[in-house]
């Protein structure tokens, strides 16, 4: 669903009738590429639904994908603050760039993953691992500021505002339980027949939906803001 449809008109075009356009993946908010859009392609892009630049080098309306296949599919599309960029965020049916990389700042020879969420292959002719594909960790941002605002709320109104009400104990009580029912989710699914790793998988992705949004009010109940454990995670991460 497109939130803004921009009338050229709102646009500050710049002295060739262009303004850039930045592409960010709607999955992640990875930044895929920036290209020149001019009133026609803004035109064919909200026409079909697929992303559409100016070429300037050729001097004609270009759809992205249009020899490679691997279009981009509109998801998105605001104007900047002062009205002179296009944001269009994106599902990518497979790597944005020439090269083959995900991302036109990937450096060469990073792989790529299938706009679909599956990686592209098992890895490239001079055996390097095709990127993981996206997984749309960004809408746990969506989760906490959901957390964050209910969290001082009306308690019998809220079920996170009754946590948060119980002290540290309600939240961190629950990640416990979550935890144990993901370990039995899991080992379910360990043993499952095939006919029903369908039930065994439904049931393991609910236990860990679970266990993250009570950790997340333990984080919110203790003050904590996940920034903290985000940049601990790449602390340690570092080579």
């Amino acid at each position: 669903m497109i939130r803004k449809e921009p009338i050229p008109d709102e646009l500050a075009w710049g002295p060739s009738g262009l303004v850039p356009g930045v592409v960010q993946d709607a999955s992640d908010g990875r930044v895929l590429m920036v290209a020149y859009v001019d009133a026609e392609a803004l035109g064919a892009t909200l026409t079909t639904g697929q992303v559409h630049f100016h070429s300037r080098s050729r001097d004609r309306l270009w759809r992205k994908g249009e020899t490679s296949g691997n279009v981009l599919r509109l998801v998105d599309i605001s104007i900047d603050c002062d009205g002179d960029a296009l944001l269009f965020q994106v599902q990518p049916t497979g790597p944005t760039c020439h090269r083959g990389t995900r991302s036109c700042f990937d450096p060469a020879g990073t792989g790529s993953a299938a706009g679909n969420g599956s990686a592209a292959g098992n890895g490239s002719a001079d055996g390097t691992a095709p990127a993981a594909a996206p997984q749309g960790f960004e809408w746990l941002e969506t989760l906490w500021a959901t957390i964050d605002a209910r969290a001082d709320g009306d308690p019998a109104a809220s079920y996170t505002a009754r946590l948060v009400a119980g002290g540290a104990d309600a939240p961190a009580r629950k990640v416990t339980e979550e935890a144990t029912e993901v370990l039995m989710a899991a080992k379910d699914d360990a043993v499952a027949a095939p006919e029903r790793r369908v039930a065994t998988r439904d049931a393991l992705t609910g236990e860990v939906a679970d266990l993250l949004y009570h950790t997340l009010v333990v984080l919110r109940e203790r003050g904590l803001p996940p920034s903290a454990v985000i940049a601990r995670l790449r602390d340690r991460h570092r080579p």
